[in-house]
């Protein structure tokens, strides 16, 4: 296995287990994937995350595993001191405790550049998220909707769409590039949700009947 997103509070419950456990497999990367409310920018508990983030990262590069992050759209909103949430992150903790697994969706989702923030943290994004996305006018409702991360919003809008590799607004082959010139080891397709009336598995093919197109896998 490449790597394991594990709930943050399991690892506040028992990291050591957390280690052991996914050591035992071979897993080289551990990936915190979401924080809750309090623990994003903004809330009561964001500076306490970095805190036990750190201390987690410092558990795993002692087990000889890397910690990394995967970002939403929610730490892109800017600290009192104007700094995005996932850059005071990656600022206060130190690469050799924790590294990035971008998400490049919602790197572009919140408005950014996904190539140029990929080449920001170049030696420090062994993982890439390849995600691509459709949207158009207003977006009404809440994306996490669409993967069941909020039980309060229902999934009202058409606006925002998961799509395949090449079916929506990134520029895939700029990221793949970017990737590359950033030493990431690992670039993995994600997909959220099926969309354009095909089943997951029909979405994983035309990711990577796409991607065969564009010359970044070979050909069987």
């Amino acid at each position: 296995p490449i790597s394991a997103h594990v709930p943050l509070a399991d690892m506040l419950a028992d990291v050591d287990k957390v280690i052991a456990d996914y050591k035992a497999i071979g897993c080289e990367y551990i990936v915190v994937p979401y924080v809750t409310e309090e623990r994003r920018p903004g809330g009561d508990k964001f500076f306490q995350m970095v805190d036990e983030i750190r201390a987690i990262g410092e558990k795993c590069k002692a087990a000889g595993l890397t910690l990394l992050y995967h970002n939403h759209d929610f730490e892109f909103k800017k600290l009192e001191s104007g700094e995005y949430g996932l850059d005071y992150l990656y600022a206060n903790v130190p690469a050799d405790l924790l590294q990035t697994e971008l998400d490049q969706c919602w790197v572009k989702y919140s408005g950014l550049d996904p190539v140029e923030y990929l080449k920001k943290y170049t030696g420090r994004a062994p993982v890439v998220h390849l995600k691509d996305f459709h949207i158009e006018g207003k977006q009404e409702g809440d994306p996490y909707a669409l993967i069941g991360l909020n039980e309060n919003e229902t999934k009202k809008s058409s606006a925002f769409e998961f799509r395949p590799l090449g079916n929506g607004v990134q520029d895939i082959p700029s990221i793949i590039a970017a990737a590359k010139e950033a030493g990431s080891k690992w670039l993995v397709v994600e997909q959220d949700q099926p969309s354009m009336g095909k089943t997951p598995i029909e979405c994983a093919a035309t990711s990577m009947e796409y991607l065969k197109s564009i010359g970044a896998v070979c050909a069987e």
